[in-house]
Order: C-alpha cells, then sequence, then structure tokens
C-alpha cells in the first residue's frame, strides 16, 4: 500500500528524471507543439510560432531556474542586421521591481516610439541607411524638418545615437530592445 506521500515522492522523482533526460538530450521534450497549448505548457503561456526547436519554453524554464518566487521577465536575442552588422543582448528584471516603478518615467522612450514616421526612421537605419540624406530620399519621412524633429526625438529618448554630422545609428544595446518591443507588438 503506497501513501500519498510515496506517490508524491516519485512523481517528483519521475518529473526529475524528465527534466534531466531532457537537459542532457537523451528524450524528447515533454511538448514539442508550437501551434497549441499542451498540459506541458505553463499556464497563460503565449506560444511562439517563429522560433521552433524541440523545446518551445526553453527560456523560460531556465528563467524560472533563476528568479526568486515573484518572478522575473527576460528579453534576449541574437540579431544579424541587412548591414552584416551583428548583435546579442540580453536583459532581465525582477518582477517586483517593474511592479514597483514608477511607469511614469519610462513615457518619454515610449513616446518616442509612438510614431509611425520614428518607427520607419529605425528601421531604414537598422536597413542600413546612416544619413541624412539617405533618410530624406525616403518618400514616407517628410519634408527634411520634420525628418530633424524625428531624429531629436529619437536621439533625446536614447533610441539613435548621432555617430558623425548628419549621422545616425540605432545603438548596439537599443537594437534587441526595439525589436523585442516591435515582437511584443504583434497580435
Amino acid at each position: 500500500m503506497t501513501t500519498d506521500a510515496d506517490d508524491d515522492l516519485a512523481g517528483r522523482v519521475a518529473r526529475l528524471e524528465e527534466r534531466v533526460a531532457r537537459l542532457e538530450g537523451a528524450a524528447p521534450p515533454a511538448s514539442s507543439s508550437l501551434t497549441s497549448p499542451s498540459p506541458a505548457s505553463p499556464a497563460g503561456a503565449a506560444e511562439d510560432h517563429q522560433v521552433a526547436g524541440p523545446d518551445a519554453f526553453w527560456a523560460l524554464e531556465a528563467l524560472k531556474e533563476r528568479a526568486d518566487d515573484a518572478g522575473a521577465v527576460l528579453f534576449t536575442g541574437t540579431v544579424t542586421l541587412p548591414s552584416g552588422e551583428h548583435y546579442e543582448w540580453q536583459q532581465g528584471h525582477p518582477a517586483a521591481d517593474l511592479l514597483a516603478d514608477d511607469w511614469s518615467q519610462a513615457a518619454d522612450a515610449l513616446t518616442a516610439l509612438a510614431h509611425p514616421v520614428r518607427l520607419l526612421l529605425l528601421r531604414e537605419i537598422l536597413h542600413g541607411a546612416r544619413t541624412t540624406a539617405e533618410l530624406a530620399a525616403h518618400e514616407r519621412l517628410g519634408t527634411t524638418g520634420q525628418l530633424y524633429h524625428h531624429l531629436r526625438q529619437l536621439v533625446a529618448a536614447g533610441w539613435l545615437r548621432t555617430t558623425a554630422r548628419g549621422q545616425y545609428a540605432v545603438p548596439g544595446e537599443r537594437v534587441v530592445p526595439i525589436l523585442t518591443m516591435l515582437a511584443a507588438a504583434r497580435r
């Protein structure tokens, strides 16, 4: 006759064995579906249809190992731009810190991104356009005065950096965060 404690212990050992096997690559993950939730999917987790792999929640599982009980938020990326520049970035924050922050302090940075022309500017710069002359040639970016207005807003918020007179670049530490925000805005 087994007790509830024995069943609980056996379940815990089985889960640990499965986890070790997955970590060692000896067994397929409990869920390899990227299109529909499964019992192995964390509650409320969104499935990622673009970054396929044997374990859809590998980053989440690793974060849970490191985070305290209140949780954490992590974003990371490895990106090679059309220009050939390569960036790798990871940033994490304890959930308690984010929830306690004064969110109004993020308003300027978010407002700078909340304009279609500014998003287009960032896109064009990430695709390799660096000078105001190259950017001004784009018909959707408006007049030179409008262009400079939007460039100033992005520089002031830290999304762009002036590299030389009339030349702009997205700072390396901002490439993945910009793409992360765009990914988060997808529906």
